[in-house]
């Protein structure tokens, strides 16, 4: 029997070799912001070569709750146009969505040429939260699950370019993660009621992830996994898959110089009393 300075010692150990981890899987808020800049000027290039070849880009964000989607997305979009990169995140359905073709209310947000479309998450809520909270029957699943490689090989055969991410958290950065929400008031919002009663369904969750993924992770539409426990890391590493999967180059584009301001002829300065914003920083 293990006296209670063995146990110490084995606590202190395993707590050391956790936090030994934590420290290696850091990333630097320097090293992190320098390669996030490099990545950024690859998206603008891949932008002016989506615009400029007319190309259809379909990228789907799925994952638990907590798991970082919208913070990749952010990253992504930070510093493109959103005229080209479009984030589509749907609310619940309308009563007259409810009673179309499942998938219909997305073709509308496909993408057309010269357009990355950016969904945060997707038609595959039927095959997670609508399966697991109930909002939908185990009928309607089994169909879903049969028909949506069908339209996702449509789309792929139309000339779309489909991305489908899928972001992993573990059960402990989850808890901290959605307990930080609690008190931050810069987060509260991100928890919905649907987020506290989701969150005790973890393994019906995982059920429904691993069923999802046996039916829907094809040879054309595969399904990429990232481990979010780290976030910066995740952003990187997804930012740079995402680039790896699309063939681009710089497209051709005219040297920029700035033309001549003009002369103020008779111009003067209004002496208008505007209303200025009043300067406490």
């Amino acid at each position: 029997m293990k006296s209670n300075g063995d146990k110490n010692k084995a606590a202190t150990d395993a707590a050391d070799k956790r936090n030994g981890a934590e420290s290696r899987d850091k990333v630097s808020n320097k090293d992190y912001e320098k390669e996030l800049a490099r990545l950024h000027v690859e998206l603008v290039k891949l932008q002016g070569w989506v615009v400029h070849k007319g190309l259809k880009v379909c990228v789907v964000f799925e994952g638990r709750d907590g798991a970082g989607k919208g913070g990749v997305i952010k990253a992504i979009t930070q510093r493109v146009s959103p005229r080209v990169f479009r984030v589509v995140a749907l609310p619940a359905p309308s009563d007259r969505e409810k009673s179309q073709m499942y998938v219909q209310r997305y073709l509308p947000h496909f993408p057309a040429a010269g357009e990355i479309v950016i969904f945060d998450r997707s038609w595959y809520n039927r095959a997670g939260v609508e399966r697991v909270m109930g909002f939908c029957s185990e009928e309607q699943v089994k169909k879903f699950l049969q028909t949506v490689p069908l339209v996702e090989k449509a789309m792929v055969e139309s000339g779309i370019l489909l991305l489908k991410y899928w972001l992993e958290v573990s059960p402990e950065e989850q808890t901290r993660r959605l307990e930080a929400r609690i008190h931050d008031g810069r987060k509260v919002w991100k928890l919905s009621p649907m987020d506290l009663k989701s969150y005790s369904r973890w393994y019906d969750y995982s059920q429904a992830r691993d069923e999802m993924f046996k039916a829907t992770d094809s040879g054309f539409a595969p399904w990429y996994v990232a481990n979010s426990d780290n976030k910066k890391r995740a952003r990187l590493n997804i930012i740079t898959h995402l680039l790896s999967n699309i063939a681009y180059k710089q497209a051709p584009m005219e040297k920029i110089k700035l033309p001549e301001r003009q002369k103020p002829g008779g111009y003067r300065d209004a002496k208008y009393p505007f209303k200025f914003v009043e300067e406490k920083y």
